[in-house]
């Protein structure tokens, strides 16, 4: 892209308020934290319900961006960049790419259904390489945002693109057309992914093939109902497993771990084989399949590249690694334009300041390769990445691109020489195409812990943390709570993805808990709630402000503060409105006060309160006892003190259940990690923690014979039996043994038999198709933690926390 801010104007029918109309723009933006952000940059403005980037212009022009699409310009900052002033940011950035697209005439695949986009696409790219250079979505860039940040990639040497369009309601779909305008449709499998944006399924299939009004074929699995809704000017291009009247019939057998396709088309036969018998696998490969077909490619090529077909891993992964190390798991690709994410994803998860960047060869960037190693040793540069390590032919030949680099013509090479290489203290991303084998420096590198892991999901927080953003007035502001090690999800990895969100506060419990994160770069303010007199000093030192709920507290702080000379430093003040687990009382404001009034040592920067029963409605009156009191007593004491304090008292409940007394800011809690007890919220929430684990033996006993400790279970039958190597030792209650609780193997419930031991259960998998090795879902879509809870006559904070540290946490992102 080569452009200038005086050719963009008339295309975003934009009023121009600028310094230089002849600026070159190179790379389009809509994330201020990115550091490849430049005086080259064009910065959208996009306004969501939560967030105003209007509000990171200051910081982005003293970072070096001067070009930026607004819908005003901020006050002060007339004359300090170029302005391209707009109604809409986001119609503006779509506008653009809708014109950028129409600059390039090739072959476009436009792909959308409910499941199976991001597969379909990454196979087909695989699939149609060898013969074109393509340019496709990174990872799953098909939103609103992301389809024009996709297309706007394009460069004159691509000749092929593969993108995919995601929508959740209606009137979604028209805007992304005319961005895509694809040549090729390709409608995957209509199921129930986001059936709440749509009335019906009806609704839901017209607003999909509202992508293909232009295509000149479109491609699908043909049934009665599509059919229906398919405009009769649009050439089809159908398959079939059970209308023979379609294009291409398809039959299907099940060999050892393979499927093998008899495929029927143009009175023609031929057999090809998949590496997959899950259902949703073969038919995405059926429509890879049908896309070769309309390419004309011939039976034996596809046989032969179907064949080697693989898993698609669509996940970002952050995992633990050898010698106090972070690595990010991107082993399977390697692009430039998924090289920009993952380096953005890089910066926003580093756990170490120093970073490394272990890169393949760059395939199908669409750039010949002095200019596209030229591009990734700038990225390499604004991104501030320490080493590069850089393994393939290829970027073994521009390894004097790049400063403090070492290359390896193949991994082989690479873990020969692993040992010299000395990763310690560092946070690691691992970036390379399939055919390099990045999994093996993987393995190398991970830490190694049992096959027992709680997978985090980052895009379900970040989805969660919005949601309840959404509830809040726009100047209100949100503390999170990261105590307990996230509520056994992780502390550093989730406080560093609230700080990338611009979260206002962080809570913590304990002061230890608020230093680990300091001491790991968490630069938010934290808040520790519960600090014990024998911590204030480490908390001075560590620059964490603490929460003081009483008259003895307070003394024991202005201590150790006049000691240390200090001047204004924050605390927080806790008020008990009826909770009586901490805070100060009505009858000792009067002391508090005068206290206060003889110090400068602290300044109070916010009065907070805890609600007792704001998640249930029948202690309602009771919930508003304590918001009155709060009012009073704070009011008291803002007066009397003279000062304007953030005010705090709802906590996750509260936000949905006391909108009206969010005051300055709210506390969220569970909610974030995707829990709630209200059924209607809960269906808006995501699932975060999917705990998992494996089959280790299987075994069949006979009738008579007992499972486990104390023989709790004797079989009545000739029963299979499935070891799982997780137990109480890691968090799962003895009382789901027998019985009480289940796990899920291939989407089947598996019931816990006999007792749970230390390190192992045992449950009943006698109806269920398994072998050895096979996954198990302990709890996450299903069981989830609320059905454990209730099981064990629990609630969900309970089941979360209690997972041992010794259970390996992974952190991804899609």
């Amino acid at each position: 892209m080569s452009l200038s801010i005086h050719n963009i104007v008339p295309i975003l029918n934009a009023r121009w308020f600028g310094t230089s109309g002849h600026t070159v723009i190179d790379n389009i933006s809509i994330d201020s934290r990115s550091l490849q952000n430049n005086s080259g940059t064009l910065f959208f403005t996009i306004v969501g319900p939560n967030n105003d980037a209007h509000a990171y212009i200051p910081e982005l022009i003293d970072n070096g961006v001067r070009n930026f699409v607004v819908t005003h310009i901020p006050e002060n900052l007339e004359g300090k960049a170029n302005f391209l002033v707009v109604e809409n940011t986001l119609d503006a950035l779509q506008q653009f790419a809708a014109y950028y697209r129409n600059l390039f005439d090739f072959p476009v695949i436009g792909i959308t259904g409910s499941n199976g986009k991001t597969i379909v696409k990454e196979w087909l790219n695989f699939l149609l390489s060898p013969d074109y250079n393509i340019i496709r979505s990174p990872k799953s860039y098909n939103s609103q945002v992301g389809v024009p940040l996709s297309v706007i990639s394009i460069n004159e040497k691509h000749n092929l693109g593969i993108f995919e369009a995601g929508i959740s309601t209606t009137n979604e779909m028209a805007k992304l057309e005319p961005i895509i305008r694809p040549t090729i449709g390709l409608l995957t499998n209509i199921g129930s992914a986001h059936d709440e944006g749509f009335s019906n399924l009806g609704e839901k299939i017209k607003e999909k093939l509202k992508l293909f009004p232009h295509v000149k074929t479109l491609i699908y699995n043909k049934n009665k109902t599509i059919d229906a809704f398919i405009n009769q000017k649009v050439a089809t291009f159908s398959w079939s497993c059970k209308d023979e009247s379609a294009d291409v019939f398809i039959t299907k057998k099940s060999i050892i771990d393979k499927t093998v396709l008899k495929v029927r088309y143009h009175d023609f036969d031929f057999e090809i084989k998949i590496p997959f018998q899950d259902d949703a696998s073969i038919e995405n490969a059926i429509q890879c399949m049908m896309v070769l077909l309309h390419f004309g490619y011939d039976h034996k090529t596809i046989e032969s590249r179907m064949e080697l077909l693989f898993p698609v891993e669509m996940r970002l992964k952050v995992k633990n690694g050898i010698n106090n190390t972070t690595l990010i798991d991107d082993s399977y690709s390697s692009d430039f334009q998924s090289l920009k994410i993952a380096l953005d994803f890089l910066e926003s998860q580093k756990h170490y300041k120093k970073k490394t960047l272990i890169l393949s060869d760059i395939f199908q960037s669409g750039l010949g390769t002095d200019e596209l190693y030229s591009k990734v040793s700038q990225l390499v540069i604004s991104n501030k990445i320490n080493r590069i390590i850089g393994i393939g032919e290829t970027i073994s030949a521009f390894k004097n691109k790049f400063g403090n680099a070492i290359t390896f013509k193949n991994t082989a090479n690479f873990i020969a020489a692993f040992d010299t290489l000395a990763f310690a203290n560092e946070t690691i991303l691992i970036k390379g195409a399939r055919t390099f084998e990045f999994e093996k420096i993987v393995s190398l590198l991970e830490e190694k812990t049992h096959e027992t892991v709680l997978e985090i999901n980052l895009n379900a927080i970040s989805h969660n943390l919005n949601f309840f953003k959404s509830k809040l007035k726009p100047e209100t502001k949100m503390m999170v709570m990261v105590k307990a090690f996230g509520y056994g999800n992780g502390g550093f990895e989730i406080a560093k993805l609230l700080e990338h969100h611009n979260t206002d506060y962080l809570g913590v419990a304990f002061a230890d808990e608020g230093i680990a994160l300091k001491n790991a770069g968490i630069k938010l303010p934290i808040m520790v709630l519960n600090p014990e007199n024998t911590s204030f000093a480490s908390i001075i030192q560590h620059n964490l402000e603490p929460e003081i709920y009483s008259i003895k507290g307070l003394n024991a702080f202005l201590q150790i503060a006049k000691q240390r000379k200090l001047q204004d430093f924050p605390i927080h003040i806790k008020i008990d409105t009826g909770m009586h687990r901490l805070g100060f009382e009505e009858n000792n404001i009067e002391a508090l006060i005068s206290i206060l009034k003889e110090t400068k040592a602290v300044k109070v920067k916010s009065i907070l309160s805890h609600m007792a029963t704001s998640d249930d409605l029948v202690h309602k009156d009771f919930a508003l006892s304590q918001i009155a009191l709060f009012e009073k007593l704070s009011s008291k004491m803002m007066k009397e003190l003279q000062i304007k304090p953030i005010r705090h008292i709802l906590n996750t409940s509260g936000i949905s259940n006391f909108p009206q007394a969010q005051y300055d800011m709210v506390r969220l809690g569970i909610g974030l990690y995707g829990v709630s007890n209200d059924p209607e919220e809960q269906k808006e929430l995501e699932n975060v923690g999917t705990l998992k684990s494996i089959i280790s033996q299987i075994r069949t006993i006979p009738a008579g014979d007992s499972v486990g400790y104390g023989r709790r279970f004797i079989a009545e039958k000739p029963t299979k039996i499935a070891t799982i190597p997780i137990g109480y030792a890691d968090g799962i209650s003895r009382g789901l043994g027998n019985g009480i609780g289940f796990v899920t193997i291939n989407n089947q419930k598996a019931y816990i038999t006999g007792s749970v031991c230390m390190d192992m259960i045992m449950v009943n998998v006698t109806d269920i198709p398994c072998k050895e090795g096979d996954q198990v879902i302990v709890f996450g879509e299903s069981p989830t933690i609320n059905f454990i809870a209730e099981q064990l006559h629990t609630i969900p904070y309970e089941i979360m926390t209690g997972i041992s540290q010794r259970v390996k946490r992974v952190f991804y992102r899609e």
